[in-house]
């Protein structure tokens, strides 16, 4: 059976994901604290939409409206009984644009994290992570995805919990965390932590990497920490457009389409293979990443640090977490998993 993620994968040097959910809804009319997922069966043709503006914006995947589709992220909507509903909905429509498009379109199933906190630290069991990935990730493949994205995780054992699930629901997947602070994400894990992580699996992967974290820059520079391991697996970035910041009472991206664009190169450049974007990412910028990928020509080196603040603006940490001396993760802190704004 023909598999347009496994097919793109093989036949194009870089693939271009999609850009943000919450931001494209928010301007559809969604409001704050509502569920997206809700959206898939009582608005269907705005979901449609949104994954039509990415691909008619260039990208080669997209990804499913389903980040908070697990029981654990519905039952803050009094949803946790829809699961199987919701989330096949969302591949469905996801289905249905991509083999319409004049080309050939994979479809991701998105899937975030529970909002929970593992054990030993918090109450969520391995064994009830793994059951709540392993429903949602069914109705995904009930719906038609091509992949399952697992995105904007921070702690291992949820990583391991997902993983688990994924081979059990037999689909492959991808898999990345936000790394958020200073280099490293809520949970402490290092951009070298998760290069090693993804090879111990019994189904790992078929590409890791990041996504969301803070800005463009600091994405890039864990990109490079991933490429600095060695890696052969393909990397994923998938950045932020630029710094958030309060404009008028909303949250606003201070990353222009033509900043993006600088971006996506550079990732590219940096050893990333499939690249997209997370919070604030517009149709506009992914046209611009389009564009800059198809004209402009890979370097023949990795770019510098100091090359990457030239182009893309300063760092928000001191250092990628990695260095000796660097914050241990001693200095951890709970929360629950942001969906893709």
């Amino acid at each position: 059976m023909s598999n347009s993620f496994l097919d793109l994968m093989e036949s194009r040097d870089v693939l271009l994901a999609d850009g943000a959910t919450g931001t494209n809804l928010f301007n559809m009319g969604l409001q704050s604290g509502d569920a997206p997922e809700l959206w898939n069966t009582d608005e269907p043709e705005k979901i449609k939409a949104l994954y039509k503006g990415s691909v008619d914006a260039g990208s080669d995947l997209f990804l499913t409206n389903s980040f908070g589709g697990t029981a654990a992220r519905l039952k803050l909507h009094d949803a946790q009984g829809r699961v199987r509903e919701l989330n096949r909905v969302a591949a469905e429509l996801g289905r249905e644009v991509a083999d319409t498009a004049e080309r050939k379109i994979a479809v991701a199933g998105s899937v975030g994290p529970t909002g929970e906190i593992m054990q030993p630290v918090g109450e969520m069991s391995h064994a009830l992570a793994v059951e709540m990935f392993h429903e949602q990730a069914d109705a995904l493949k009930e719906g038609g995805v091509d992949v399952l994205w697992l995105e904007t995780i921070s702690a291992p054992e949820e990583f391991a919990a997902a993983a688990e699930a994924f081979k059990l629901a037999d689909m492959p997947w991808c898999g990345t965390m936000s790394f958020d602070t200073a280099g490293r994400t809520m949970m402490g894990v290092t951009s070298a932590d998760l290069a090693k992580l993804v090879e111990g699996y019994e189904q790992p992967p078929l590409a890791f990497g990041a996504n969301c974290g803070t800005g463009a820059s600091d994405i890039l520079r864990t990109v490079l920490g991933f490429a600095a391991q060695g890696t052969e697996r393909p990397i994923i970035s998938k950045g932020n457009a630029g710094i958030p910041k309060y404009v008028d009472g909303h949250i606003h991206y201070d990353g222009t389409p033509e900043l993006m664009g600088e971006y996506a190169v550079l990732a590219r450049d940096s050893g990333a293979k499939i690249i997209g974007g997370c919070c604030g990412t517009m149709p506009d910028h992914l046209r611009k990443m389009r564009e800059a990928l198809d004209t402009r020509p890979r370097g023949e080196q990795r770019p510098t640090l100091e090359r990457i603040v030239e182009v893309l603006g300063p760092f928000t940490s001191a250092n990628d977490g990695t260095e000796e001396g660097a914050n241990d993760g001693s200095e951890r802190r709970n929360r629950r998993g942001r969906r893709r704004s």
